[in-house]
């Protein structure tokens, strides 16, 4: 993974970057775009500090899923694809998109079947089918 434990517990202490440093910022754009919850989560938790993040210059805005619904029949997939713009912008503001495009297409498909994970049978055959088309859109098209 190569991220450093420092600019780990920076990016998941509660949004607040006390010991990390603006040079650190690929660290931590790493340690918030991994394909774990625990990432998943410190990128939220940033998002709604993003303030405490300021002197990073992150580029936070997002379509959510672009083209495509939201919260398509229900599902909550909007920060799913909020995290996977986050990455996208701002890997391509690094000039280091390319080598890290396949990771942040992966982290999108993770998130996703996280929003899965906890619905009945029949209802997560049906999320997990439209993670996995949402999946494949990024993959071969974003």
């Amino acid at each position: 993974m190569g991220v450093s434990a420092t600019a780990l517990l920076a990016a998941t202490a509660l949004g607040s970057p006390a010991t990390a440093a603006p040079a650190d910022k690929a660290q931590v754009l790493s340690s918030w775009t991994q394909t774990s919850a625990s990432s998943y989560n410190a990128f939220i938790s940033a998002r709604n500090n993003q303030g405490a993040w300021a002197a990073y210059g992150f580029n936070w805005t997002t379509d959510l899923c672009s083209k495509s619904p939201d919260n398509p029949l229900g599902f909550k997939f909007e920060l799913s694809c909020a995290r996977h713009d986050f990455g996208y912008r701002n890997y391509k503001a690094l000039g280091a998109f390319d080598a890290n495009k396949p990771r942040l297409d992966s982290a999108f498909y993770a998130d996703l079947k996280r929003v899965c994970a906890p619905l009945s049978i029949a209802k997560k055959a049906a999320c997990n089918s439209l993670a996995w088309t949402y999946y494949q859109a990024v993959k071969n098209l974003g």
